[in-house]
């Protein structure tokens, strides 16, 4: 597998959006032409990132030429029923949304128990061989929110794969849930390349208050607290990229800055991030990376990840006036429901890659926020 020359990959995930929350398509052309102008290539989107895999034909498929860019996307399992359709026709209908005729990379969308299931069912590993002979793909893999041990379980059973996709920052590095360490060492077991999603945790680990952050600061250097969580996963052997879901131009332009050139993390600045992990593990935040899978299915309108989000800045960020307040604003403005008006159905949990326990979050987020 040919390596990208600059492992920041742009995640198509968290797009800027307009007053009208639609999609900034002006602004994600003027982010992208700047992105690839600096000489990144790695663009990551799916078949159920709402609008993504249109917008990127939009800004990039129809304005730059296609050895300029790579473009990852996913078949997501979940989806083939809910739509109504087989791996071939939703894959069918995601060229039709990027304008292309081959994905450079194209992953099976979250493997874990539940849906590795759907996947076998659908004989979804043959499919995309049958792609890649034919020229339709280029690279093979999946992303995966499990265990090692059932990532090791997959490798085992499916070594055709080129490459894996897999949540690792240092926040989750030892953490029990998720096991960045532990999915890390088994992909590099198995030899197989890892781009790497969620470096910044949905951006928890953006804006740290200053009592977390002193250990970074304090090493004197130009780096924000984002960018030594991108630096601490670029950092990693075996990284083909890390994705950013970039929704500004000043997140952009300091991502750029921090790849242009990546300078490995030292030894002083590694032993601070572990410093600033430790810190962290002591506040419990909720471990949401605002990734919305849990929102569109919601009987309740209730926008979960900006209420956990609230949640967190009451503990990281030491600020529960100015969470209280964001949250009282929210629900007033109708921009989701209150989280007491949850009727715990469960749909939330059963989508959630981080498999949090939403309903007794909920449940707890009136105590803090109320």
């Amino acid at each position: 597998m040919k390596k990208n020359r600059k492992k920041l990959g742009f995640g198509l995930m968290r797009l800027p959006k307009d007053a009208d929350g639609a999609l900034d398509v002006k602004r994600t052309i003027a982010m992208v032409d700047r992105f690839i102008e600096e000489g990144f290539t790695y663009f990551d989107t799916a078949y159920v990132y709402p609008g993504s895999e249109e917008i990127f034909r939009k800004a990039i498929g129809s304005r730059h030429r296609r050895d300029s860019y790579t473009l990852a996307s996913k078949l997501s399992g979940w989806a083939l029923s809910a739509d109504g359709l087989t791996p071939q026709t939703m894959f069918e209908r995601q060229l039709e949304r990027t304008g292309l005729d081959y994905f450079d990379f194209y992953l099976l969308h979250n493997v874990n128990k539940e849906h590795l299931e759907i996947y076998d069912r659908n004989d979804c590993w043959t499919f995309c061989e049958k792609l890649k002979r034919e020229g339709k793909i280029k690279h093979f893999g999946f992303s995966l929110h499990d265990t090692p041990e059932f990532l090791d379980k997959v490798l085992t059973e499916h070594p055709e794969v080129d490459f894996v996709q897999l949540q690792i920052n240092y926040l989750d590095w030892n953490n029990a849930r998720v096991q960045s360490k532990g999915v890390y060492e088994t992909a590099r077991k198995h030899n197989k390349p890892i781009v790497i999603m969620e470096p910044v945790k949905g951006g928890m680990l953006a804006d740290l208050d200053s009592s977390i952050s002193a250990p970074l600061f304090s090493l004197g250097g130009e780096y924000s607290p984002s960018a030594y969580a991108l630096r601490f996963a670029a950092s990693l052997d075996g990284v083909l990229a890390v994705l950013s879901g970039m929704s500004t131009e000043a997140q952009l332009e300091e991502n750029l800055k921090t790849f242009s050139p990546l300078v490995p993390l030292t030894e002083r600045e590694t032993r601070a991030i572990k410093e600033v992990r430790e810190a962290m593990e002591r506040l419990n935040p909720i471990q949401c990376t605002a990734c919305r899978y849990c929102t569109d299915g919601c009987p309740e309108k209730i926008a979960i990840p900006d209420i956990f989000r609230y949640m967190n800045e009451a503990a990281i960020q030491k600020d529960k006036s100015r969470a209280r307040s964001n949250y009282a604003n929210m629900i007033k403005n109708g921009k989701s429901g209150a989280a007491s008006s949850c009727i715990k159905c469960g749909k939330c949990e059963k989508v959630c890659p981080q498999r949090l326990p939403i309903r007794s979050l909920l449940e707890k987020a009136e105590s803090i926020l109320v």
